[in-house]
């Protein structure tokens, strides 16, 4: 009689075919790693010969060129999800000095605070708004006192946590109501 081979479990099949498949991300991991240092170290050299090259402009008495605003070196490439250091030999900038931040104008004593202002807002409004659609109609309302629309966003997200506020999702989109029965607010005992 012929011996029969034993016929590979399922369990087999899938253990080689994930462990092949482990094996080719990790290969695929290696490569865009080394295509990222090596765009790194492209990009340092351009840098290196920007300021040689401006430099140079000024010396010939040409008026160096600003650089466009909002970009910065980490916004150019992003960095590699590690601990080291970049290939350039420098580590990567804080959020402060990445770039300029768009901060709110300060609050003067006695002024309603962005939630009381969003609260109002909304409480007026038949319809569900989204973040950006109350942060320009506060702009437009105050222009004396600017916030971007993280920060009126902010405001919206406390006032979902304190129940003055009802958050809505229509797909991606998030909207914001005044609540129907907003509870008159206790007075403040600090300030009796």
């Amino acid at each position: 009689m012929a011996e029969t081979l034993p016929a590979p479990s399922v369990t087999d099949d899938y253990a080689q075919r994930v462990t092949k498949d482990l094996s080719e991300n990790r290969g695929e991991q290696e490569r865009v790693r080394a295509e990222l240092a090596r765009l790194q170290s492209e990009l340092a050299e351009l840098e290196t010969s920007e300021v040689l090259l401006t430099k140079i402009q000024e010396v010939l008495g040409g008026a160096p060129k600003p650089r466009p605003e909002g970009k910065s070196k980490a916004a150019a490439v992003p960095a590699a999800r590690t601990n080291k250091e970049t290939p350039t030999g420098k580590g990567r900038k804080s959020g402060r000095e990445a770039g300029a931040q768009k901060k709110a104008s300060p609050r003067k004593p006695g002024e309603p605070t962005w939630l009381d202002r969003t609260t109002a807002y909304l409480a007026d409004q038949s319809e569900p708004k989204s973040a950006v659609e109350v942060a320009s109609a506060l702009a437009e309302a105050h222009p004396e006192r600017t916030a971007p629309v993280p920060i009126v966003r902010n405001a919206l997200e406390q006032g979902v946590a304190q129940g003055r506020v009802e958050r809505s999702k229509q797909g991606r989109s998030v909207f914001y109501t005044s609540t129907a029965a907003e509870a008159p607010q206790s007075p403040d005992p600090a300030q009796s």
